[in-house]
């Protein structure tokens, strides 16, 4: 298999995994959905995504939030408990070296994970090349810090602003 298509679907896998672990956990409550009520009580991977399965095909977890049945409140504040996909497997120091350049594979998932769409991809690697300084502070930038400099920068471009602008 091409070591390319391979990163790829390392990077598929582990930001699934990772978006699994938290819809199961904190998505409308802890405890929301059929899927959490069948599994309450168990830990480990295997569980929590057959409840995050269960709550995602039979629609439950939706209808809980909107009818506030189904252990669920969308009043609650959503949280994250984990490292920052972005710090994961060091893919942070991989998008700086991309973005030094103005190319390359994990600027490109980046941009994904922001939602650009691919007719604005090369202008996305030209924007952040250009404000690379303004993105990577520091040599210490967290990810989060990163984030939110990228927004920022994002905001500020008539094309790519959009992408950071929230539904209301």
């Amino acid at each position: 298999m091409d070591s390319r298509l391979l990163g790829k679907a390392l990077l598929l896998g582990v930001l699934s995994a990772a978006s699994l672990g938290v819809q199961a956990d904190e998505a409308g409550g802890k405890g929301c959905g059929w899927g959490n009520m069948l599994f309450e009580g168990q830990r480990g991977l295997f569980p929590h995504l057959l409840a995050t399965t269960t709550n995602g095909t039979s629609g439950n977890a939706t209808f809980g939030l909107t009818s506030g049945t189904n252990g669920c409140d969308s009043s609650t504040k959503l949280g994250y408990g984990g490292r920052s996909l972005l710090a994961m497997n060091g893919m942070l120091d991989s998008i700086a070296e991309d973005m030094a350049q103005g190319q390359g594979e994990a600027l490109d998932a980046y941009a994904t994970l922001l939602g650009v769409e691919q007719a604005d991809r090369a202008h996305f690697a030209k924007v952040t090349h250009a404000n690379f300084g303004t993105i990577f502070s520091s040599a210490d930038a967290t990810s989060e810090q990163v984030l939110a400099a990228t927004l920022e920068v994002m905001s500020r471009d008539q094309q790519l602003a959009r992408y950071t602008k929230q539904p209301a």
